[in-house]
């Protein structure tokens, strides 16, 4: 793998600022009582793709073209409706596993190439109360770009390539509180704001890449707010 990734694809997603939560949600047992006929295992797809060579100026030798593919959510979906995410979705039954399903969904999803990506760590499961999925977040190097894009309007309505210099940009971090308490890491890159459980994938592995730059964690706003500000809504 690239030197740049190393650190990402090594080491478990990190929460130092004491904000991110979720990282640490795991489905208990009095949950999956209570949702037996709702719990579903889901992987995604976190996707990271650049050039190979180290650029020995930035942090943790990142390189300038270096992104992450998200996708955002059709409006008309059930769960999760025009939420900004990876690419990813529940298992089937064919599926051999967390990376199988992951990289299956991506290219029902955005078109992606399997064959040109490289799987670099499949990270511990985390339960998303809302939709009762246990999800599985793959992380990958995208060694053979390919073009991707929206394959169906009722799946997403965007396929991005996010360059990773927005996303450390401190100007384009903030903390977001729920209406129902929730508090969490989001960015707004890209006319979008990514937040919940994608931003805290996000944030977790950005925390140990070696590429962050420090950023005002007390910078705390009203997630129906910011919302608004990017044109979208909860």
């Amino acid at each position: 793998m690239p030197v740049w990734l190393r650190a990402v694809a090594q080491h478990p997603p990190a929460d130092p600022t004491g904000v991110n939560q979720v990282l640490t949600r795991r489905s208990t047992l009095h949950e999956y009582a209570a949702m037996a006929s709702r719990v579903r295992q889901a992987a995604v797809l976190v996707l990271f793709g650049g050039g190979p060579a180290d650029d020995a100026a930035a942090p943790g030798g990142l390189p300038a073209d270096a992104d992450v593919l998200l996708t955002q959510r059709a409006a008309t979906l059930r769960q999760h409706s025009g939420q900004v995410a990876f690419p990813g979705g529940g298992v089937e039954a064919g599926d051999d596993g967390p990376i199988a399903t992951a990289l299956r969904e991506a290219q029902e999803e955005t078109g992606l190439e399997p064959a040109g990506v490289q799987p670099l760590a499949v990270l511990p499961k985390i339960f998303v109360p809302v939709s009762g999925f246990d999800v599985t977040p793959v992380v990958a190097y995208w060694r053979t770009p390919g073009r991707v894009g929206v394959v169906s309007v009722a799946e997403a309505t965007r396929v991005v390539r996010v360059p990773l210099a927005h996303l450390l940009d401190p100007a384009n971090r903030f903390v977001v509180r729920h209406p129902r308490g929730y508090m969490g890491p989001a960015f707004a890159v890209d006319g979008m704001l990514v937040w919940g459980f994608t931003a805290g994938v996000l944030a977790g592995l950005l925390a140990v890449s070696g590429w962050e730059r420090e950023w005002d964690h007390h910078d705390v706003r009203d997630l129906q707010a910011s919302l608004a500000a990017v044109g979208m809504t909860l």
